[in-house]
């Protein structure tokens, strides 16, 4: 009988998940492949069948939370009837301060570390995917908000003013004490809403 064919991306992604944990408690700069291989319970060698190196395997732990993230974003998105409701949804990562999303959120914030401070390619470039991704989550709940007439057409132009804003509030609420992230969010949207709202 000839030996069961592996799955190279499905054993890839459970060799990940398995490691979830690592980056949680000792942190991306600390993980090494040996830990690695000894969490997923296979052989050192084995870990470069699935990943090049360690930021690889970074990347698809970073990948897995992305897409879990978004099936669960996707179901509460569709509860939801006004457009400032799914913003609010969208800025959940940095307005969120549960112990579960601060896990992910101070993860984010070694992330960023290391691009910063090693001007890791790998890791900009896989910054820029992402940053495409969300990119189009934001175009699309701007769109919905055009169609449904809630919002003026020039809403669209604002996508890449947003995406920005967004990113400085995360770094103004991992470098500033007492920032108060949904107060923020709610005096700029507040302030757009007025800009761009169609009165009925």
């Amino acid at each position: 009988m000839s030996p069961k064919k592996v799955n190279k991306d499905d054993k890839r992604r459970e060799v990940a998940l398995s490691c979830f944990d690592l980056i949680h408690d000792g942190g991306m700069k600390k993980l090494t492949v040996a830990q690695v291989a000894k969490t997923a319970g296979i052989g050192k060698g084995t870990v470069y069948e699935y990943f090049d190196n360690k930021e690889d395997i970074i990347f698809e732990i970073i990948n897995i939370h992305i897409e879990e993230h978004h099936k669960e974003f996707n179901k509460a998105v569709a509860k939801l009837d006004s457009t400032l409701d799914k913003l609010e949804l969208f800025f959940d990562f940095v307005l969120n301060d549960t112990e579960e999303n601060m896990q992910h959120f101070n993860g984010y914030r070694e992330f960023l570390s290391i691009v910063l401070s090693e001007d890791n390619f790998k890791m900009k470039e896989f910054n820029c995917h992402k940053d495409e991704f969300f990119r189009g989550e934001m175009v699309k709940i701007l769109a919905e908000g055009i169609a449904k007439g809630e919002l003026k057409e020039e809403a669209l132009e604002l996508v890449d003013g947003i995406m920005t804003y967004q990113s400085g509030m995360a770094l103004r609420k991992m470098s500033q004490i007492n920032y108060d992230a949904k107060k923020d969010f709610e005096g700029f949207f507040n302030t757009i809403f007025k800009l761009l709202e169609i009165k009925k």
